[in-house]
């Protein structure tokens, strides 16, 4: 434990690394806010040492919210406000010099003893097959999870493993949407049909595993309102460097209507500043597509260039902003920023529609079919190798559909005249 002297001292250093860092004045100001509350607080009270569990009264008492530990995640602005300064105190009171949250980076998977034969052959034929990263990365973590299942419930042979043993495990998942759990089966019946082909097991499990019918594209695809979507960059502190950073990535995901992946892969090489355009090979497709680099774009691009990325040797656009300071991870998706923006901008989205960031390239879509662009330009805009691909957003027209309508009366007003 260290006395007053010490926990002022080491919140005056905390102050000098955020600075370092680049965070804006305003984040500053909301740090020494609730540092200089903490330290009245401790005054008060005469508390001349602190802890975890202390800090966690203290959060009790202005908050009203109780939590385990500092490792609880959380989306209210209040508690965070009060959370986050005090973790980096901790910290720093534990290890003598400041962190920001340091990325924990996931740790290697170990293999059963029992299932590393077949697993590593497994690996090999994914990679022989030729499959993206992002396959194999999912097939892989599936697989780890159903193995790790496995070893749990006491299999200690994969010739021992049963259908039983596999629908049990697909109980565990049956809070997720169906289409996630039909993933889950199509690499179980890629993990088995490779086991019993190569003579791992004897039962053809794959053949056994039920299907799970997910029609592609039945739903509507979600468009956001000019209005929420200003609401949304209206939400974003672009005098933070990280907001820099998030409102150039949505801006791109709005305008320019590129997946995220094609987003994270973005280097600082693909953007032409002479002819101003922004040039990249689609994750998805493996085709090169040349889009404009519109004037609010580019200023975005730049804005966070100069002033709001850090010191990194990542060839990479867009940077994580915690040490290392290194590219997205391929499994990023955005979703967690997309999300704490939304509530932050105080938006009500429909509960049973996908507002993730696949859904501004719906926007972006269904905005130019609103000013009658023809089908071909946006399926060449979006990136479509098949026209067909595009023709799926036709049916966030609904002015278009509405025109397409076929009134009743007038069908039976003709089949009575035949």
């Amino acid at each position: 434990m260290l006395e007053n002297q010490d926990i002022h001292s080491a919140i005056l250093a905390i102050m000098e690394g955020l600075t370092r860092e680049g965070k804006s004045p305003k984040t500053l100001k909301t740090y020494a806010t609730s540092f200089n509350s903490f330290e009245n607080y401790l005054k008060d009270n005469g508390i001349k040492s602190i802890d975890e569990s202390m800090c966690l009264e203290y959060i009790y008492l202005k908050t009203g919210q109780r939590f385990s530990s500092f490792g609880c995640v959380t989306s209210d602005c209040r508690v965070d406000y009060r959370m986050r300064p005090l973790s980096l105190l901790l910290y720093y009171l534990e290890n003598g010099h400041f962190c920001n949250k340091v990325r924990k980076t996931k740790p290697k998977f170990i293999c059963p003893p029992s299932f590393e034969s077949e697993y590593e052959a497994f690996c090999e034929e994914l990679i022989y097959r030729g499959y993206r990263k992002s396959t194999i990365e999912s097939n892989t973590q599936k697989t780890q999870l159903l193995i790790m299942y496995l070893n749990e419930q006491g299999v200690t042979s994969s010739n021992d493993i049963t259908i039983l043993h596999v629908e049990c495990y697909l109980k565990t998942l049956k809070n997720y949407a169906i289409k996630y759990i039909g993933t889950f089966l199509y690499v179980f019946r890629n993990f088995f049909s490779f086991l019993y082909n190569r003579g791992y097991i004897d039962q053809d499990i794959a053949s056994m595993l039920p299907k799970v019918r997910t029609p592609r594209n039945a739903s509507i695809p979600y468009v956001w309102s000019k209005e929420d979507l200003q609401k949304l960059l209206g939400a974003i502190d672009r005098e933070d460097p990280k907001g820099k950073r998030d409102y150039a990535i949505l801006l791109i995901a709005i305008r320019l209507g590129l997946r995220i992946g094609d987003i994270r892969s973005l280097k600082l090489s693909s953007i032409d500043w002479n002819r101003k355009t922004i040039s990249l090979i689609m994750i998805k497709t493996g085709q090169p597509i040349e889009l404009p680099l519109l004037p609010d774009v580019g200023w975005a691009i730049i804005d966070y260039l100069q002033n709001g990325r850090p010191a990194t040797n990542s060839e990479c656009l867009f940077v994580r902003h915690k040490a290392p300071f290194n590219a997205f991870g391929d499994r990023n998706a955005f979703s967690r920023e997309l999300h704490r923006y939304i509530l932050k901008a105080g938006l009500h989205l429909p509960g049973n529609q996908q507002h993730g960031m696949h859904s501004l390239r719906s926007t972006l879509a269904g905005n130019m079919l609103d000013v009658k662009a023809p089908l071909p330009i946006i399926s060449e805009t979006l990136g479509h190798q098949s026209i067909n691909t595009t023709g799926l957003y036709l049916k966030i027209d609904i002015e278009g559909l509405r025109k397409c309508a076929i009134d009743p009366e007038e069908v039976f007003a003709i089949e009575n005249t035949l």
